[in-house]
């Protein structure tokens, strides 16, 4: 069944429904070559202007990941959860840790892949019987696509973009697409959170 393109029925407001736009948001997420906690990433807009940054915090243990709005303001925490057999990250509010702040998690499906498949679960999904959106693709040819739950509807769209200065700078830089009605910085999180999981994977040697 081929997957469908169009809009989702209802707004995909993950962190806010103002970050839910009419139209097709291009994004460009880029990787810093040089950091010192290896996380950091800049996302910037159809006209290269910056919209997020993404720090890593120092001496972090689990691994930890603030996504700044452009004025510097902490909208999302990403954290590693410890001895997880699935790279499975959770996903704050703001810059808490609290349970009660958490606003989803995500995880691969299974310990060993050869395609990239990750589930989101939402926090109120405790079950986690059936995820809220799924991550399908070749993250090693960087290329995956974002879909709700387990449907073929899909909500955006990664490909990494290959350039003369990226390639000598060791830079890694995805285009990104975001459906129209789709939460922006949702979707970035998705694209770093992935970025470091196979990152950690390759450090390690698991790859």
């Amino acid at each position: 069944m081929a997957a469908t393109h169009g809009e989702p029925r209802a707004p995909v407001a993950v962190v806010s429904p103002q970050l839910c736009m009419p139209y097709m948001v291009p994004l460009t997420v880029t990787k810093k070559a040089l950091s010192f906690t290896g996380g950091d990433f800049t996302v910037t807009d159809a006209n290269g202007a910056v919209v997020l940054q993404v720090k890593g915090v120092f001496f972090s243990v689990p691994n930890r990941r603030v996504i700044l709005d452009a004025a510097g303001q902490p909208i999302l925490t990403m954290q590693e959860k410890v001895f997880s057999m699935h790279d499975r990250w959770e996903v704050f509010r703001g810059d808490s840790t609290k349970a009660s702040d958490l606003l989803f998690s995500a995880k691969r499906t299974s310990i060993f892949q050869l395609k990239t498949k990750m589930a989101i679960f939402m926090a109120r999904n405790t079950t986690e019987q059936v995820c809220d959106f799924m991550i399908k693709g070749s993250y090693s040819e960087k290329s995956c696509a974002f879909y709700l739950g387990n449907s073929d509807t899909m909500i955006a769209q990664m490909k990494r973009k290959y350039t003369v200065s990226n390639v000598l700078l060791g830079k890694d830089t995805f285009s990104v697409t975001v459906f129209p009605h789709v939460d922006y910085v949702f979707i970035a999180s998705l694209v770093v959170m992935l970025d470091e999981i196979h990152s950690h994977r390759q450090a390690g040697n698991h790859q």
